[in-house]
C-alpha cells in the first residue's frame, strides 16, 4: 500500500489512497479536485522517499467531499473572588477530502 505524508494548513497528515481526511478549511467547493504539492514523504512496499523538505514533482490528488464545522468547544474563564466569569464557544471549520491518488 502506498502512503504519503503531506502538509496543509500548518499540519502534517499521513494519507493513503482511498482515505477520508478532515483538514483545515480550504477555499474550495464540494466536488472540486485539490492537489497537495507539499509532499514530505512517500512510503511504498519497495521503499521510502523523503524530501528535504519536500519531494519535487510529487503530488497527492484529492476530491472535496464537503465543508463544515466541528462540534462546539466551550471556553470558560473565571477569576476566583472577583466575580469574573466568561463562557465562549468555538466551532473550528474544516474541509473533508477523499484521497484519490499519490503520484511521485
Amino acid at each position: 500500500m502506498k502512503h504519503a505524508i503531506i502538509e496543509t494548513g500548518g499540519k502534517q497528515y499521513r494519507v493513503a489512497e482511498g482515505d477520508v481526511v478532515f483538514i483545515e478549511k480550504l477555499p474550495v467547493q464540494a466536488g472540486d479536485t485539490v492537489k497537495f504539492d507539499k509532499v514530505l514523504a512517500v512510503i511504498t512496499e519497495e521503499g521510502s522517499v523523503f524530501g528535504a523538505p519536500v519531494i519535487a514533482g510529487a503530488v497527492v490528488n484529492a476530491n472535496v467531499v464537503k465543508n463544515g464545522k466541528a462540534k462546539k468547544v466551550r471556553v470558560y474563564k473565571m477569576k476566583p473572588k472577583k466575580g469574573y466569569q466568561r463562557t465562549q464557544g468555538h466551532r473550528q471549520p474544516y474541509t473533508k477530502v477523499q484521497i484519490e491518488s499519490i503520484v511521485g
